[in-house]
This record gives structure tokens, sequence and C-alpha cells, in this order.
């Protein structure tokens, strides 16, 4: 008999986050709105509350550098073009690796292709990793030549 892992609390909040931004591409509801709207709905308080509010802000205050990361790593799709779902699971994930010191980059790609494979389409899960390896692999020769410097 096969059971269904209960997502972590993390899994849920970044669930939350990613509906939120949703919410903000395919409307015109405001990002605070939208944040209100995910935290009633996964009636997120506390830690999850937190986190949730640090994810979205972190998306919306680096999101210019993130959709950069996405254009070099993703060439072939245009940011604009991207399936909203696909492209805020890059967001999330993106600022996670590059922007907070709080989630290591493996968590955070895991974390990615659980969302995909929930949220995405079919090809969602292999598109993901392949966008946000090529990225991490690209910010750790840059990290390494960094240093030699």
């Amino acid at each position: 008999m096969s059971r269904k892992a209960t997502p972590s609390p993390r899994r849920r909040v970044r669930s939350a986050v990613l509906q939120a931004l949703y919410e903000t591409d395919a409307t015109r509801h405001t990002a605070e709105d939208s944040l209100t709207h995910a935290r009633e709905r996964h009636r997120l308080s506390g830690d999850a509350c937190e986190f949730a509010e640090k994810l979205f802000r972190g998306v919306g205050a680096h999101r210019e550098e993130i959709d950069d990361l996405i254009r070099r790593h993703a060439p072939a799709w245009p940011v604009e073009q991207l399936p909203i779902i696909d492209r805020n699971i890059l967001r999330i994930a993106l600022f996670e690796i590059f922007f907070s010191e709080e989630t290591p980059f493996k968590v955070a790609i895991n974390e990615a292709i659980e969302l995909a494979k929930t949220f995405g389409g079919e090809s969602s899960p292999k598109f993901i990793n392949g966008v946000l390896g090529a990225a991490v692999a690209e910010g750790c020769r840059e990290t390494r030549q960094t240093k030699k410097v």
C-alpha cells in the first residue's frame, strides 16, 4: 500500500508563494492583495507567514536580476512567453539560490522540481531542472574565478 507523503511546511509555503506570484502575473491584483490571499487560503501564520513574505518580497525585489538569469539560461524562451507557472517556479528557486542564504541550492532545485511536477506541464520538471542546473553551474564557476583573483 502506497502512502503519499505530506508536503513539508516549507513546500506548503513555496506552493502558496507560487500561487500568489501566479495571481499577480495573471490578474490585475496587486502584489500585496495576492500575498494576502495566499496567506489566508493556505492559513499561513508565524514562521510560515514570515518565510512566505521573505520569498514573495525577495522575488519582487530581485525580479529584474532573476529574469536576466532566466534569459541567460533559457535563451530560446523569452521570459514573458514562458508558462506563468514555470516562470514563477524559476523565480522562487533562483531567488533562494542566488539571493538568500537560507536554503542550500540542492534543496531549492529539488523543491522547484517538485512544484513543477505538481503545478507545471509534462515537460516542466525537466525544463526547470535544466535551467537551474545551468544557472548554478555558471554561478559556481563565477565564484571560483572571483576567489582566484
